[in-house]
């Protein structure tokens, strides 16, 4: 199992600091996520049909006619690989380690490509695994570009695979609305944006080709009722998601300023989170986690990447220990 962010309670028992005593900003989850209501009691009660509303909810916000809901972007990250025989695939470096993990893990060829290289990996390999915008880097790729490198890719019957887990604060520059065409398969997720990580809930946008075997790998039920009631609703929340739009970035500028004041100034980053790439990467972690306050640490290179505070005691709070620091 690969490290991630939100592992509090290793955390409290590393540090000796009590789990609710904790500011996480391991994740880049928006702590402002969409108000869940109540869940009715006999939603909780049935077993989950995928015929409700849900895909019908998913098409209207994506712009798409075809997608397949699953457990979470994370559950078509694992099963993609087993469509394929082993191939060649090309994953751009740094970024989410678990895309990497499970092709290797079903027999592929991965090679780690920089940012500024991967648009040519269509040229050798079979398959490119792109993270858009980036985890944890922040980079973004402009859909055009993207859309070319997807071009030469299908003709020679390859793949270009967009995870878009953190796409939603910018949605003007998503290949959902360019699904489905053969070769390109984009994944999505509410937990980021939407704050619904504990939901699972998820959406691969693809061909029949694809969605038919994995919704068989799947089988029935990948996502509990509670979880379609509440992302039904939450998709269809336009007035939400047109103020956190413009909520996030303000934020996200506002973290950036703290971190530039105090000598760490962002690598990278998007509306969600910021990235710190620096020697003292590890320090700095450590210096926080000592106060209770959890970052995601990466080793190579060697970064922090902070995620948005929730209020002003904890925006507070971050400055506090970040002035604190030994430079």
């Amino acid at each position: 199992m690969l490290e991630h962010g939100g592992r509090l309670r290793h955390a409290a028992w590393q540090y000796g600091i009590a789990e609710a005593d904790w500011l996480d900003l391991s994740t880049g989850i928006n702590p402002h996520g969409w108000p869940v209501p109540v869940v009715p009691n006999e939603v909780w009660q049935c077993l989950p049909q995928d015929d409700d509303e849900l895909n019908a909810a998913a098409q209207d916000y994506y712009g798409t006619a075809q997608l397949l809901a699953v457990a979470g972007s994370q559950a078509a990250i694992q099963a993609l690989p087993m469509l394929r025989p082993p191939t060649q695939v090309a994953i751009v470096a740094p970024s989410y380690a678990e895309h990497a993990h499970a092709w290797q893990r079903h027999g592929h060829h991965v090679v780690s490509v920089p940012a500024a290289e991967i648009l040519q990996a269509g040229t050798t390999a079979q398959v490119v695994v792109i993270v858009n915008p980036n985890n944890p880097t922040g980079k973004l790729f402009r859909r055009e570009e993207l859309l070319d490198l997807h071009a030469q890719l299908a003709a020679r019957g390859g793949w270009l695979v967009v995870d878009e887990a953190f796409m939603d604060a910018s949605p003007e520059h998503s290949l959902a609305s360019a699904c489905p065409r053969p070769g390109l398969i984009v994944l999505r997720s509410l937990g980021k944006f939407f704050g619904l990580a504990g939901a699972r809930a998820g959406f691969v946008l693809a061909e029949e080709n694809v969605l038919q075997p994995l919704a068989e790998l799947f089988g029935p039920w990948p996502i509990a009722a509670p979880s379609r009631y509440v992302a039904t609703l939450a998709l269809r929340d336009t007035a939400w998601q047109d103020a956190t739009r413009k909520a996030l970035p303000l934020a996200a500028q506002r973290l950036t300023d703290l971190l530039s004041t105090q000598g760490l100034a962002p690598s990278g980053g998007s509306n969600l989170f910021q990235w710190v790439c620096c020697v003292s990467a590890a320090s700095v972690h450590q210096h926080l986690a000592q106060q209770g306050i959890l970052t995601r640490l990466f080793d190579t290179p060697p970064s922090v990447r902070f995620g948005l505070p929730r209020d002003e005691a904890q925006w507070a709070r971050l400055a506090e220990a970040l002035s604190g620091m030994k430079r």
